[in-house]
């Protein structure tokens, strides 16, 4: 049985981590993938290479989870979602995932996996659960216990989060990605996330009990 690390090397390995992702996303975003290697990656974080390999032991590896720490950092906590209340419930989640893409490098991470992921059959092979990522894990939860509440009738759950999240995404998201100088107010966005969990409960809530 592997002996239980220590709380001090617990921590150094947090901190290697975190020095590896930060580096890979600075390379990866100036260099792209091709011309990114493991090497330079961990000379830039300041660990070795073995220290590198033992937490990522491939580069597709290391880009996805450079991907998805973003995502992981977005929310930065546990979501607050109102009880019983369908609208106000897909209203928090949709500021959540707005909020998720509206990261400082979230446009480059996106632009990097479209670009990387058709020239290479390492990335093309490498799968890149977005599903992991907290606020569209919260959403599938939220959208389970409406089911199971009777809240809403929902039979396919991973079609209503992408029909959600499309409508979000296409107006909050898409455009700023191939128009320079696009942008919403706060104002605007708040009416498309309340725009889009309108349509969700209309088409999928249910207030009659019979």
């Amino acid at each position: 049985m592997p002996r239980e690390l220590s709380a001090y090397h617990r921590q150094v390995a947090a901190d290697n981590r975190a020095a590896i992702l930060g580096a890979a996303t600075d390379l990866f975003l100036e260099l792209g993938f091709d011309r990114t290697s493991l090497a330079k990656v961990a000379e830039r974080a300041g660990v070795s290479k073995a220290t590198l390999f033992k937490q990522f032991p491939t580069k597709a590896e290391l880009f996805e989870a450079m991907v998805l720490v973003a995502g992981d950092t977005a929310v930065g906590g546990p979501l607050d979602l109102p009880a019983g209340d369908f609208h106000s419930g897909l209203v928090a989640l949709g500021t959540a995932y707005a909020s998720l893409l509206a990261q400082p490098r979230m446009m480059e991470l996106i632009r990097a996996v479209i670009t990387e992921s058709a020239r290479f059959p390492e990335l093309r092979a490498q799968t890149f659960d977005f599903g992991t990522l907290p606020v569209l894990r919260a959403l599938r939860e939220f959208l389970e216990k409406a089911n199971d509440h009777g809240d809403a009738y929902i039979a396919d759950l991973d079609v209503v989060s992408a029909q959600f999240l499309g409508m979000i995404a296409t107006v909050v998201f898409w455009p700023r990605l191939v128009h320079v100088g696009w942008s919403l107010t706060e104002e605007e966005s708040a009416r498309t996330i309340d725009e889009a969990a309108r349509t969700i409960a209309a088409r999928f809530g249910r207030s009659d009990p019979a």
